[in-house]
């Protein structure tokens, strides 16, 4: 993958998990490359968009919805099953960190300051002297 549809696919990813979650049993999609992000501007609007569509199906959970099972088949087969805030917690979050840290990784060998992600990187020294 390339870091243009790397950097899509992590500004995609929760809204487009979050959408699986709408449904009780789902067929194992067919994973095609995304297609890349063809600016900065494009990504965080995609982030953007994103975040309001996972936000909008999170906050539509009561919590008995949330404690349904949700269900990932191929054809009659049962592959995984849990709840879905299991499913929100495990595959949308875990997801989405795992692709993230590749993100920065590319970031780092192209020697791009890396964004903040939970605070300053450890690439950054707070106690260095300016000027």
């Amino acid at each position: 993958m390339s870091l243009g549809q790397l950097a899509r696919h992590v500004a995609a990813a929760p809204g487009q998990i979050a959408a699986l979650l709408r449904q009780d049993e789902v067929q194992v999609p067919d994973f095609v490359a995304p297609p890349s992000a063809r600016s900065t501007a494009e990504a965080v609007e995609t982030l953007d968009r994103s975040l309001q569509e996972a936000q909008q199906v999170l906050q539509g959970m009561d919590d008995q919805t949330a404690m349904s099972s949700w269900t990932l088949l191929r054809g009659d087969k049962q592959l995984f099953a849990a709840p879905k805030i299991t499913v929100a917690r495990s595959i949308l979050l875990n997801h989405w960190y795992h692709h993230r840290g590749q993100l920065s990784v590319y970031l780092r060998l192209l020697d791009v300051p890396l964004p903040s992600i939970y605070g300053p990187s450890a690439d950054e020294n707070p106690f260095a002297s300016e000027g």
